[in-house]
């Protein structure tokens, strides 16, 4: 079983590995790290986790009562089948668990209870969530220059960027795109692998894996881990979550955590886990990965399939097998095992060590950023990153140019040289308040685009790459050059084939007017985004809330006639439509003669039909219209960062609240009483139909 992993070593450091690691490590001196003497030990005790279900069902359990540790300088696999409870544990540990489940237990970090704040940990995903407009170099580039510290020459980051490269086998694939919905990029395989290199950049203290090698080929997967070892050897602490390694694969971890529904099945060095299957009378088969064996005694998920197949097969006459599977049930070898496990050595050695690390000195937990970056790097090279995903993305802006641009030249003949005749007062109104209103209305379609983009954000803030205010101010500053083409391509189409006002001023204003209307329906569409994260229901919620904000702009009623409570004030006064139509009107009218209704009368000013026709006061400029739609679009984005701020904050204070009371509820239920694994002359486990018809185990 065992294995020689100094070749495998020594083929990374030909290729610059070695060079890399020291870079690394230099990097993390520049972060103030201590490496291997400041390595971090983590506990969990008791750790149950439930999902709690009120209605006539019972409560699931998806964690059990699970105690371990892992060390530094030591790499831990988490196997188990599927629904095992594998990605709960780690979400437990690395404090990432869903709202609607409930922890109790204890976990220790160095020796002292501490939530894993934001940015305390790495964690890689199943998801493999990046810019798939960008290519693999400039993925892992951006996400160097974002968080290894400033102080860092330029050759030193690029040797670790080049260096993880080649750690992660990605040279052939370096320059090409991740790949989205309109552009073929690299395989599965390779974007797990960039995932993890996007990670390891900056040798984090405590590193979560999700199934790391899920897509992998074997070789591929041997070599992942393999660096995730030297990771580890490094005085880290690396937990990974795996399915199904290989023989090889299995002989690169340190530590075992086998799960089965939520239970320990085995907790110890991985190298004991065959000798505590054969003291438990499940010896693995000399040539069968080990791995798989595991799997294969406690995965009760086809009991009954194989009970099924047994007995249509008729194998009554066939004498008793020496293989386990033959005679047992899944269901009951797999509880044997979890008893065999309670009351072994093993599980009194973990006891044992686990009081060790309770009690350790000397390691005192630093709230270390993720981030060695400077507020002022990590701007630049956010704008820049948001700009180049800009650019390469055609559903984000080039698409709505186009369509804007179309939209613009058929207003423009549609209204074209609209005159100063009686009717062109309301051709004017109506040409208005569609390019204010209706037209902005368009910017709702880089949704879906900024949803991916938020994606890859909460991603990174969870990592601890950077703050929200960078983010924020990051992304107006990249979209600001294609929502300034927005509007002067807009103005200078429209404009002269309508023939508004003229004038250079004019012309300015209205090029203004449309790009606050754009930018704050972004604006508020970054906030939808945040609070309902899902690109449908974004999408219904953003037009309903655009769609109330048109109704009260004062288009299809004037604003003296709207109801006072509620649409006059306040809804008229927040939306944005009111203010740029009353902008836009006082843009074009005012200082313009119209011909009368009956031929002869006083010419119409402008004046005139802004106060009586069109129900507007002129108790102000257009200047403080255009001024309101600019201090609307700083409440939005302040909004976005608040709401961005209060979940990071708040969500932690609601998910204690919410746990404790949901626990004071549950543990008055019968049904949540603890249930143990191990079966009862009472509770009988599902048997196969060949022990039912008398074929006994060769364990009895």
């Amino acid at each position: 079983m065992e294995i020689e992993t100094s070749s495998g070593g020594n083929r990374g450091s030909r290729n610059g590995g070695s060079d890399w690691a020291a870079a690394a490590k230099k990097a993390v001196a520049h972060g103030g790290d201590d490496g291997l003497e400041r390595g971090n030990y983590l506990v969990w005790e008791d750790l149950t986790v439930v999902l709690p279900n009120f209605g006539k069902g019972p409560t699931k359990r998806l964690l059990n009562g699970l105690n371990g540790y892992a060390e530094p300088g030591r790499i831990m696999a988490i196997m188990g089948p599927s629904g095992s409870g594998k990605s709960t544990l780690l979400d437990s540990l690395a404090g990432r668990l869903s709202k609607n489940v409930v922890m109790t237990g204890n976990i220790l970090l160095n020796g002292k209870k501490k939530r894993m704040e934001i940015g305390a940990v790495a964690y890689v995903t199943q998801e493999d969530v990046m810019l798939g407009t960008l290519t693999v170099r400039e993925n892992i580039s951006y996400s160097a220059h974002l968080r290894l510290p400033t102080k860092m020459k330029k050759e030193e980051i690029t040797d670790i960027i080049e260096g993880t490269i080649i750690e992660m086998g990605l040279q052939e694939c370096a320059n090409r795109l991740i790949g989205n919905w309109h552009l073929r990029g690299i395989s599965g395989g390779e974007k797990k692998r960039v995932s993890i290199a996007l990670e390891i950049l900056t040798r984090p203290r405590l590193l979560f894996l999700d199934e790391p090698t899920s897509g992998l080929d074997s070789a591929a997967a041997f070599f992942v881990v393999q660096t995730l070892r030297n990771v580890a050897r490094d005085g880290r602490t690396v937990i990974s979550s795996i399915h199904q390694p290989s023989s090889e694969v299995f002989a690169l971890f340190d530590d075992l955590f086998l799960l089965s529904s939520g239970e320990t099945v085995y907790f110890g060095e991985a190298k004991m886990a065959v000798e505590f299957f054969a003291e438990a009378g499940f010896p693995c088969p000399r040539k069968r990965n080990p791995s798989d064996h595991f799997l294969r005694c406690i995965n009760s998920d086809f009991d009954i399939v194989t009970a099924t197949l047994k007995g249509s097969q008729r194998i009554s006459d066939v004498p008793n097998s020496s293989d386990p599977f033959m005679n047992l049930a899944t269901a009951e070898i797999k509880a044997m095992l979890v008893e065999k496990y309670r009351r072994s050595v093993y599980a009194r050695r973990a006891k044992d060590r686990i009081k060790e690390l309770r009690c350790i000195e000397g390691h005192e937990t630093k709230t270390k950023k993720g981030s060695g970056a400077s507020w002022w790097k990590q701007l630049k090279t956010l704008t820049k990153r948001s700009f180049v995903n800009m650019c390469r993305d055609m559903g984000y802006y080039w698409l709505r140019i186009i369509i804007y641009i179309v939209v613009s030249i058929c207003v423009g003949t549609i209204y074209f040289d609209v005159g100063y005749s009686y009717t062109s007062i309301l051709a004017r109104g109506a040409c208005g308040a569609f390019i204010s209103g209706f037209m902005t209305f368009m910017s709702i379609g880089g949704f879906p685009s900024f949803i991916e983009e938020m994606k890859v954000f909460y991603k990174e803030r969870l990592n601890g790459y950077y703050g929200v205010a960078v983010y924020i101010l990051s992304n107006f500053l990249s979209s600001l050059p294609f929502l300034v083409a927005v509007a002067i391509t807009t103005s200078s189409i429209t404009v002269p084939m309508v023939k508004f006002r003229p004038g250079f001023i004019h012309y300015v204003f209205f090029t203004l007017n449309i790009f606050a209307c754009i930018s704050v329906i972004e604006s508020l569409m970054m906030v939808i985004a945040s609070l309902v994260p899902n690109f449908l229901m974004g999408i219904i919620t953003g037009a309903g809330v655009i769609g109330i904000m048109m109704m009260t702009s004062g288009f299809f009623r004037l604003l003296s006639d709207l109801p006072k409570p509620v649409w006059r004030y306040p809804i008229s006064f927040i939306s944005y439509g009111s203010w740029a139509i009353q902008g836009a009107y006082k843009n074009d009218l005012l200082g313009l003669e119209f011909d009368p209704l009956i031929p002869g009368d006083h010419k119409l000013t402008g004046e005139y039909i802004i106060t009586h026709m069109l129900g507007i006061k002129l108790d102000h400029s257009k200047w403080w219209d255009l001024s309101a739609l600019f201090v609307i679009l700083i409440c939005y984005r302040t909004l976005f960062f608040i709401v961005l701020k209060f979940k990071e904050r708040a969500s932690p204070l609601f998910q204690t609240i919410y746990a404790k009371r949901t626990i004071e509820k549950l543990e008055k239920r019968p049904s949540f009483r603890k249930i143990p694994s191990f079966p009862s002359k009472r509770h009988q486990p599902l048997h196969s139909l060949s022990s039912q018809e008398g074929l006994n185990s060769p364990l009895h």
